[in-house]
């Protein structure tokens, strides 16, 4: 995996100048991006701004929703199924979705044709974002970089029965 080596801030560069950061988790989940926010310096942005491919028959990351950020997406070639709660549409060039922050609705991307789908996100990037991933029942707390089961969920008086001062 190639380092990437920030831009001087506010100077254009090419897309093609950022390299693709490729991922493959298992035989259903895969693709790669370019971090073009990420490149562009001075760090940490606040806006996330990535370009993306999705290859045939992969899904993206496991379906989840944001407590604190809210994802654009749009599609720039290819077409791709995104999962929206129950239902599911089918995207192809130029067609734009937004994933509202703070809404207990999941989403999800899969390729579900023969060719690679392309297509931008675009989101802040929230240092103190909660994310949850209802399909395995987990809560992630990025500030702390820790996941829990949601399945192990307590009564906030649980363990709390002496007087710690």
């Amino acid at each position: 995996m190639e380092a990437l080596k920030p831009a001087p801030a506010a100077s254009p560069f090419p897309e093609e100048s950022v390299p693709w950061q490729d991922f493959q988790r298992g035989e259903h989940f895969g693709g790669r991006s370019r971090n073009l926010s990420a490149h562009a310096g001075p760090q940490p942005y606040q806006i996330g701004f990535c370009i993306e491919e999705l290859p045939p028959g992969r899904q993206g990351c496991p379906a989840h929703w944001h407590v604190r950020e809210e994802e654009h997406l749009y599609v720039l070639s290819g077409s791709l199924t995104v999962r929206i709660g129950s239902a599911r549409h089918v995207m192809g060039p130029g067609d734009y979705v937004r994933f509202p922050a703070g809404q207990p609705v999941e989403h999800a991307l899969f390729n579900h044709t023969g060719d690679i789908c392309r297509y931008i996100i675009v989101g802040p990037r929230d240092p103190d974002e909660v994310c949850v991933y209802p399909d395995s029942n987990k809560v992630l707390v990025r500030s702390q970089g820790l996941l829990f089961n949601r399945d192990d969920a307590r009564d906030y008086w649980d363990g709390e029965d002496q007087v710690t001062v």
